[in-house]
C-alpha cells in the first residue's frame, strides 16, 4: 500500500493492468487451484474475493474484494477493498444501530421533558454516554484493523502473485 502508516477503517486501493477483464479473471481462476491452503479465492463474474482460512483466521482477519472494470486506455482497472469479516462487520453495524436508536430515543425524551419543563439531566447524561460508546466502537474498530495489517499485506501479496502468475 502507498501509505502503510495510515489505518483507515475500510482500506481501498486501485490498480491498472494491461490485460483485459477476461484475461485477468482467467489469471485468478487459474491461480485459484494453485494458491496456498490457508487462503481461498472465489471468482464470480468481475468480482474476486480472497479469504484467510484455517488456523491463521481470527476474528480480526480481513478479506480482500476485487472488482474488475474494463478501461479502454489501460486494459483493466482493479478496485480493491479490504474489509473485516462479514460477521464482525454486521455486529458493529448492529451495535451502531442500537447506540443511534438509544441516542435518538433519549433525545426525543429530553425534548419532551424540556417542553414540559421537566428535568432533562438524566436524558442528556444517557445521550452523552451514547456518544462515548460511539467513540469506543470507533477505537475498537481501529484496533481490530491494526491487528489485521499483516494479514492485509499477505492478501495483497497473494493478489500480486496471482496477477504475475500467467499460467506457469
Amino acid at each position: 500500500m502507498e501509505n502503510e502508516n495510515a489505518i483507515q477503517l475500510r482500506l481501498r486501493f486501485y490498480k491498472d493492468v494491461p490485460e483485459t477483464v477476461a484475461e485477468v479473471r482467467a489469471l485468478f481462476e487459474d491461480y485459484k487451484s494453485k494458491c496456498p491452503a490457508e487462503y481461498t479465492i472465489k471468482v464470480n463474474d468481475t468480482h474476486i474475493w480472497f479469504h484467510i482460512v484455517g488456523p491463521q483466521r481470527a476474528y480480526y482477519s480481513p478479506h480482500l474484494h476485487l472488482e474488475l472494470e474494463s478501461h479502454p486506455e489501460s486494459g483493466t482497472h482493479i478496485r480493491g477493498l479490504f474489509g473485516p469479516d462479514p460477521t464482525l462487520w454486521t455486529l458493529f453495524m448492529f451495535l451502531h444501530f442500537i447506540v443511534a436508536g438509544v441516542f435518538v430515543i433519549f433525545g426525543v425524551m429530553a425534548y419532551s421533558n424540556w417542553t414540559l419543563k421537566q428535568p432533562i439531566l438524566w436524558n442528556i447524561f444517557i445521550m452523552g454516554m451514547m456518544v462515548g460508546v460511539w467513540f469506543m466502537l470507533y477505537v475498537v474498530a481501529r484496533q481490530i484493523r491494526e491487528q489485521g495489517i499483516d494479514q492485509m499485506h499477505d492478501l495483497e501479496a497473494l493478489m500480486e502473485e496471482a496477477l504475475q502468475h500467467k499460467s506457469r
